[in-house]
């Protein structure tokens, strides 16, 4: 027991993690391996290594002697106990392939697993039973994978001639299961080809990953097809089991058949003809990036290299295919899409990892190899020096992408060489980072030193991963230091193309104009556009994204806080991007008001301003311009413009639902109208106005349901002062109002607010303004019903509130009639809206996509809750309201209206509504209807929140709205 006590204070200091556990297992094992735990003290995990030494001297009584004879088989055998508890539990199984370690190369690997399951190259099957030859090929590989595993542990081989050996040690295997598989099946006359896909086609192959391939099969002279391609299945199908089956020694690994034509939908067998004849016509961008690794790996190599010669033509046009920049951008998501699923420890789909890489490379080989044959590369590593060499990636990026390429892949082959389990996530366990560490060659602090390697080597791949496509756009328009590879113009606007710009040589000619010269400003531009690039990629229209940048920075580039407001704070550069990219509505407000950049800063600054902050601030405006209403004017819209934007951005962003978009419009129009009167009245001069004045808002205005394209529908009316001559009030009434309509329609470089009057009694051909008492004389003795459904909007707006709230008293009286609607009176209102329908449609127009007028759009809806107030307001006070939806919730509370039908006409009015919206704010014009070009409609529908391969989805969703909608309106307002 001393002697046991005081091995385990040593082992403890020398790094065995369980010394007293150590100390047994030695005194265990005999004198004999005392001189073996120094050597012990440098492999991976020195209690790992030294259980299985003890478990394995048991069954080899002779390995102390043999380890203690030749230091190659010594090394190389502890490094592998060091690391793998799978590849010690196979050799205490098969103590006698210990003896491999000890040989410098072993030799050919197909002949050899050939020899194993009885069969010798050239033989069409083996002579050993098929469940004996199952065994003696697991055993075989893993005695190939032992052999090579300690040659990658003690540094021996370097990672790509471990990647490639893997890879050919596969292709062996599918060799030998095919040979098991002929004894199985009755092949018939048939040549089968299988074709490496994935890492095992690039020789870049895991130590324990899935084996993806393709059938490729051909009928021998004179044989049936069909009958052939039967065989040719179930020979395929034979070998995959042989790889797959449970056997008393486990299996080899997946062979995964699923990135053949078709997937796993498709036929597991085709002849050649028929995969080129899927390619060229069905195959989508992502097929052919997953055959830039295709080779032959087993079967008929003849075949298999016609079949790899006849689909790298193809492979290397793909992108001139119509759909290739939509391919790529949908690629590119769903790559996003993983990284976002997968937990930051995931060293293959997380953040920084492998796929990351991967990724980037094959787009760009994509990209550029159809143009440049020296790209053609399969293996990651070999097409990222290609594309350094060329250009095409900087020689610097390259050099840290490699670098995090091999550290991740080291450790990948470390994580499942322990257990040979199919892995990507880093364990959490201190022990398991401590064994990973320490087999990288880090013995100081192995845990801290492995997780701050890996997190550096995952951020500088994420970065470069962001930058990888946009850095040497810079190179080929902007002068760069001479270490800097430049890229070809041509090369540059290919790029571009694929990245979804529509007009690449402009967007060239933007880069240069922000990036060329020595200036601070040029130098942050050239650190801002690599990830700005990326963001405008993600955007409806990229091209115009990266126009208003430029122009937004002309305007503000001098400005200091600009760009390094762009530059620090990452949230406002990305949000920046998208609203420059999405909305042309928003890029021109930015354009006019360059310091409303500042509001991209956090949601809270995006918010809806409080309803006592604006008139207040509009009316120092015009306190600081007295005597001077034209300029008092222009700062109020200056105001305007910059709550335009904030309104348009939070909408972009889904901030705020359309019905606070609504409020916040109509709010903003009413505060300009406000101040447009304020300053309207202070210029009639020193004995002030003898009239009263005040504006009612009508219409959507009315409804605080504004759109961006909104005219202000409003009526004027007036109340002369004690006193005051009636002709003086009258003409200093109009004047008061001509004089509004003028400040508000002055040339300014915002979206005008038009005003328009013509709403009042008689139209255009009565006068704009009238006394209250006119009013009521005129709805007295001349009003009709749609009148009163006009009325149903009338608010106060700006102006005397008292005498405002006069006029909305004389509204009520006919808008909400005490007696309901007489029947005559429906019947007219519906003839009226089925007149409307017929005539009011512009011609050419699609009835069906017509956000206004449009079945189930939003007239149709707005007539029914109009109908049901005009019926029961004048006995349900629930029912006043000028908004749309709340009286229809107000009628659903009353039990006036189904909740379901008032869902469905909710839901159509919000969609129509926001469609509008949406037309506005990507186009910067109005339109009422969902556009025919497939293009802007496509940004239509990604600004609102489809996806940009999603317009068919818009298109369907806002027929299926609209169409159940006018179904609730036949029966609700026609009572058909």
């Amino acid at each position: 027991m001393p002697r046991i006590e005081s091995t385990a204070a040593r082992l403890a200091k020398l790094g065995f993690a369980d010394g007293a556990a150590a100390a047994r297992l030695a005194h265990q094992a005999g004198a004999e391996f005392d001189e073996l735990l120094e050597d012990l003290v440098d492999v991976a995990d020195p209690d790992l290594a030294l259980a299985t030494l003890t478990r394995l001297a048991e069954r080899a009584p002779d390995l102390a002697a043999a380890l203690r004879a030749d230091e190659r088989l010594r090394t190389r055998l502890l490094a592998v106990l060091g690391v793998s508890a799978a590849l010690g539990d196979h050799l205490v199984r098969h103590p006698g392939q210990v003896a491999l370690l000890g040989v410098p190369r072993l030799h050919d690997a197909r002949a050899e697993l050939l020899r194993a399951v009885g069969a010798e190259p050239g033989d069409d099957e083996p002579r050993a039973t098929v469940a004996d030859a199952l065994v003696a090929l697991r055993v075989a590989y893993r005695g190939r994978l032992l052999h090579l595993a300690a040659r990658d542990l003690t540094g021996q081989a370097t990672l790509p001639e471990v990647t490639a050996e893997l890879s050919d040690l596969a292709g062996a295997a599918l060799e030998a299961a095919l040979a098991i598989a002929r004894a199985e099946v009755d092949a018939g006359d048939v040549r089968l080809a299988v074709i490496g896909m994935g890492k095992a086609g690039a020789r870049e192959l895991n130590y324990i990953s899935d084996v993806d391939v393709i059938f490729v099969a051909e009928p021998r002279d004179g044989a049936d097809e069909t009958k052939a391609l039967r065989a040719a299945t179930r020979l395929a199908q034979a070998m995959m089991r042989a790889c797959t089956v449970a056997t008393p020694e486990g299996s080899l690994w997946e062979v995964d058949a699923g990135l053949r034509p078709e997937g796993r939908s498709g036929p597991l067998v085709r002849t050649l003809a028929s995969h080129l004849a899927y390619y060229r016509r069905w195959a989508k961008t992502w097929e052919f990036q997953a055959l830039l690794k295709a080779r032959p790996m087993a079967g008929d190599l003849e075949l298999g290299g016609a079949y790899v010669e006849a689909v790298n033509d193809l492979v290397w046009t793909a992108a001139t295919r119509d759909n290739f920049v939509e391919d790529v951008q949908a690629m590119r998501r769903r790559v996003e899409a993983h990284v976002r699923a997968e937990g930051e420890r995931q060293i293959k789909l997380g953040p920084g990892g492998l796929r990351d890489i991967e990724f980037a490379v094959q787009l760009l080989q994509l990209v550029h190899g159809r143009l440049d044959p020296l790209l053609r590369r399969k293996a990651t590593l070999s097409a990222l020096a290609a594309l350094s060499r060329g250009g095409y990636v900087g020689r610097d990026d390259s050099r840290g992408l490699a670098e995090a390429y091999t550290f991740l892949r080291q450790v990948e082959h470390l994580l499942q060489l322990h257990r040979l389990r199919r892995t990507h996530v880093l364990p959490a366990d201190p022990a398991d980072l401590r064994r990973l560490g320490r087999a990288l060659g880090m013995q100081a602090d192995p845990v801290g030193e492995f997780t701050e390697r890996w997190r550096r080597h995952a951020r500088e791949a994420r970065r470069l991963h962001e930058k990888l496509f946009y850095r040497p756009l810079l190179q080929a328009v902007a002068r760069l230091p001479e270490t800097e590879t430049r890229l070809s113009t041509t090369a540059a606007a290919a790029r571009l193309r694929a990245l979804g710009y529509v007009d690449p040589e402009g967007a060239l000619r933007h880069l240069a104009a922000l990036t060329s010269g020595v200036s601070r400003r040029a130098a942050i531009q050239r650190t801002l556009l690599p990830v700005m690039l990326g963001w405008f990629a993600d955007t409806p229209d990229p091209d115009a994204g990266l126009l208003g940048f430029r122009q937004v920075s002309d305007k503000l580039g001098a400005t200091p806080w600009y760009l390094r407001l762009l530059r620090d704070e990452t949230a406002v550069a990305a949000r920046m991007a998208r609203v420059l990219g999405t909305s042309r509505y928003a890029t021109t407000l930015l354009m006019h008001a360059p310091d409303a950049v500042a509001l991209l800063g956090s949601e809270d600054e995006l918010a809806v301003r409080r309803s006592d902050a604006l008139p207040a601030e509009a009316s120092a405006a015009v306190s600081r311009h007295a005597g001077a209403p034209e300029t008092a004017v222009a700062a109020v819209r200056a105001l305007r413009r910059r709550e335009l934007f904030r309104t348009a951005v939070a909408d972009l962003f889904g901030l705020i639902d359309i019905e606070q978009v609504g409020v916040a419009l109509s709010t903003l129009n009413d505060v300009t109208i406000q101040a447009a009167l304020d300053a309207a009245i202070s210029s009639h001069g020193p004995g002030g106005v003898p009239t009263r004045f005040a504006v009612i808002a009508m219409g959507r205005l009315g409804g605080m349901e504004s759109s961006y394209a909104s005219d202000a529908d409003v009526m004027f009316v007036h109340s002369p002062e004690p006193g005051a001559p009636e002709r003086e009030a009258t003409d200093a009434a109009h004047a008061i109002a001509n004089e509004l309509r003028r400040l508000l329609s002055l040339p300014a470089p915002d979206p005008p607010l038009l005003i328009d009057p013509d709403l009042r009694p008689e139209g255009r051909q009565g006068p704009l303004v009238r006394t209250l008492a006119s009013y009521e004389a005129y709805y007295a003795r001349w009003s009709s019903s749609w009148e009163s459904q006009a009325l149903l909007r009338a608010r106060f707006s700006a102006g005397d509130a008292e005498l405002g709230a006069a006029f909305v008293s004389l509204a009520d009286r006919l808008r909400y009639p005490a007696g309901g609607l007489p029947e005559e009176s429906v019947r007219e209102i519906r003839r009226l809206k089925a007149r409307m329908e017929a005539e009011r449609l512009p011609r050419g127009a699609d009835p069906a996509l017509h956000t206004k007028l449009g079945p189930g759009g939003l007239s149709d809806v707005e007539w029914v809750a109009q109908l049901l107030q005009l019926r029961h307001a004048g006995t349900v006070p629930s029912l006043r309201t000028t908004r749309t939806l709340p009286a229809l919730r107000a009628a659903v509370a009353e039990g006036l209206l189904d909740a379901a039908d008032e869902a469905v006409l909710a839901q159509a009015w919000r969609f129509a509504s926001r469609v509008r919206d949406a037309v506005m704010l990507v186009k910067g014009r109005p339109g009422d209807s969902v556009p025919g070009d497939a293009r802007e409609r496509a940004r239509i529908a990604q600004t609102l929140g489809y996806p940009p391969d999603g317009s068919e989805d818009f298109l369907d969703d806002y027929r299926r709205v609209t169409r159940r909608a006018r179904r609730v309106v036949d029966r609700v307002f026609y009572g058909s």
